[in-house]
């Protein structure tokens, strides 16, 4: 094989490898966006969470704003009830008749999952505080 021809397939290899890298990281950063949203859904709307507790079944938007909610830390959730308040500010003069779901197992999962995502980021900030005592 020729020379020039080598260092082409050497630097198409790197550029494969590269490639290939930064595709599978792109999909590792949409699978972490989506697996938040999706489980929020799967407690929610499918296992019927919402209507266990009395409020409504979400859409797209308000799921991706729930979770949002649920998993960012106190000026994450201002920054969301503002957008929400400047959006549609009627939403708040509303009245929620929630009661306390039953004691059933498909609420116990929902409730699981819920306080899996809400607890995420508060595990992080104590991992990060045990960190900075010992240096």
């Amino acid at each position: 094989m020729s020379r020039p021809l080598h260092l082409l397939f050497r630097i198409l290899g790197i550029g494969a490898l590269v490639a290939g890298g930064l595709v599978v990281a792109l999909l590792a950063f949409a699978a972490m966006l989506l697996v938040g949203p999706l489980v929020f859904w799967l407690a929610w709307n499918v296992l019927n969470f919402a209507h266990a507790v009395g409020l409504p079944e979400l859409g797209f938007w308000g799921i991706v704003l729930a979770t949002l909610f649920l998993v960012v830390g106190w000026p994450g959730k201002v920054v969301i009830a503002g957008v929400v308040f400047l959006v549609d500010p009627s939403w708040f003069h509303g009245s929620a008749q929630v009661r306390w779901p039953e004691p059933t197992f498909r609420n116990f999962v929902s409730v699981a999952l819920l306080a899996a995502l809400a607890a995420r980021p508060h595990a992080r900030a104590q991992a990060d505080k045990g960190r900075r005592r010992t240096n």
